[in-house]
């Protein structure tokens, strides 16, 4: 597997299996991350164990690249045991709604990185393409993708009721519970994320269309840039920090920066 060498802003870097052991062992709370999914059926978990960040379990060097998914348990504490066996870098749920094992409605999201921004300095995600730093970004491609955040839940606000945040550890997330956003069709959906994308806003259209169905659980370590998945109100978006706020650094960092 290729390994590459993202550039990231200072103090964002891939969790080692050691952080992300303690974090899941210590710090991480399932039972806070499916409360907050209000998922109408029972959700299913997928992991992604290296993909990106190339650190795996020796043991699982064969599936390091795979989407794993989740779909057996009892409990949540089963969800618990099996996040901590893989140690991944990635933990999403599936938007998806069930009913007798077949699809009858997805949860409607907007996913906005940062790398999608036209930066003034790297250029854009094509650029950073050819360079293998796709996944790349830096400081002011993050607040630019938080002004895009902003913009888009103004105008999302006009169509929907009930909208959600979430800080993703490297862009933002938009989740719509509105009840009748479930059961929009696939043609719906496309007009919907044509209709944001040609008003400029960087989102993946995958997951407005609904072809990339899972998203990052909420609560969840981001282990390409050790920061957690966090949910943020309306209010807090404009004067959010992740370089500073205490709610999506995870300890393991925190306690680098008291020992210094």
């Amino acid at each position: 597997m290729q390994v590459h060498s993202y550039s990231y802003p200072e103090g964002m870097q891939f969790a080692t299996l050691e952080e992300r052991k303690e974090f899941y062992s210590s710090e991480f709370n399932i039972e806070r991350a499916m409360s907050w999914l209000q998922h109408p059926s029972k959700p299913c978990f997928a992991v992604i164990i290296g993909r990106h960040t190339k650190i795996y379990p020796l043991k699982y060097k064969d599936d390091a690249e795979d989407t794993i998914i989740i779909d057996v348990y009892s409990g949540p504490h089963e969800i618990s045991e099996q996040i901590l066996e893989f140690l991944p870098e990635s933990v999403y749920y599936d938007r998806d709604v069930y009913l007798d094992d077949k699809v009858v409605g997805q949860e409607l999201a907007f996913d906005l990185d940062p790398e999608n921004v036209k930066c003034p300095i790297h250029g854009e995600l094509a650029e950073k393409m050819k360079k293998h730093q796709g996944l790349s970004f830096c400081t002011l491609e993050l607040n630019m993708v938080k002004e895009e955040t902003l913009r888009l839940y103004e105008h999302l606000k006009k169509g929907f009721s009930k909208l959600k945040i979430v800080y993703s550890g490297r862009g933002f997330h938009i989740h719509v519970f509105d009840l009748d956003a479930y059961d929009l069709s696939v043609e719906a959906r496309r007009k919907i994320a044509l209709d944001v994308k040609n008003r400029g806003f960087p989102i993946d259209e995958w997951v407005t269309t609904g072809e990339m169905r899972l998203i990052r659980l909420p609560f969840s370590l981001n282990g390409l840039v050790s920061r957690i998945a966090t949910p943020l109100e309306e209010g807090e978006l404009e004067s959010f920090d992740p370089f500073s706020d205490a709610r999506c650094i995870p300890k393991f960092l925190r306690m680098k920066t008291t020992s210094l």
